[in-house]
């Protein structure tokens, strides 16, 4: 059974990851007290606890805040992202451990089942710790924590791939599953070359859903034209 602290730092960090949670939103330390039972203390430990992990920021004399994505961060993100995913991919082949792979195919098990019943936030979830476990294969302390930090906006700016409204997104959201299983073949054939070119190609899945995220076609521009505004001028005239 999961102590108050745990299960609030576990509810923080879901509700972060699934935009339940919207960057930048204040988070309020006394409710989510009287929320979990647990004095202020407690609950300022997992404040630090998830600031440390880059999910909130705790600013001085103002309370805690989701972290937010902006202009500067979402540039910065799309800068390294790759290299980064990349890097991680060719350590992982290197240096992962029995156990770490089969919780990568467990993991991947919750992922596809996820999918096929069309469950967007245990998709968002177990995608996210996919690739968590693929940095924890890496074994590399300064790449790790970089990584994990990529993954937060990864998972808030792309969620809208596993909620697919049209054929084409279906088919986008079936790849990028079977993306996931060719990770595991190439990282249990020992195979760098594999993955890397895996992770590219799975990193422009996700790209191009991100941006059509970012940047999505606007109204057009005569929208209103034949609404209640017009109809009533030309009643009027």
């Amino acid at each position: 059974m999961k102590s108050g602290k745990n299960s609030l730092y576990d509810d923080l960090k879901r509700q972060i990851l699934t935009m339940e949670l919207e960057p930048d939103e204040d988070l309020d330390e006394v409710t989510l007290s009287e929320r979990y039972g647990l004095s202020r203390t407690p609950v300022r430990d997992v404040f630090r606890r998830l600031a440390g992990d880059g999910y909130i920021e705790i600013r001085e004399n103002r309370g805690a805040r989701v972290s937010p994505m902006n202009h500067s961060t979402l540039r910065h993100f799309f800068q390294v992202a790759p290299m980064i995913y990349a890097a991680i991919g060719r350590l992982a082949v290197q240096n992962f451990k029995p156990k770490q792979l089969v919780d990568l195919k467990q993991t991947q098990t919750l992922f596809r089942t996820a999918s096929e019943a069309t469950d967007p936030v245990t998709m968002v979830l177990e995608n996210n710790r996919f690739h968590e476990i693929m940095g924890e294969m890496s074994g590399n302390v300064y790449l790790q924590p970089s990584l994990n930090r990529l993954l937060i906006d990864h998972a808030r700016i792309a969620g809208t791939q596993f909620r697919p409204r049209t054929e084409e997104m279906w088919a986008r959201m079936r790849l990028s599953v079977d993306q996931h299983d060719g990770f595991i073949a190439a990282i249990e054939a020992h195979d760098e070359d594999a993955v890397v070119d895996l992770v590219f190609e799975h990193w422009e899945l996700s790209r191009d859903r991100m941006e059509m995220y970012i940047t999505p076609k606007g109204l057009k521009a005569d929208a209103l034209v034949d609404g209640p505004v017009a109809v009533s001028m030309e009643k009027s005239s």
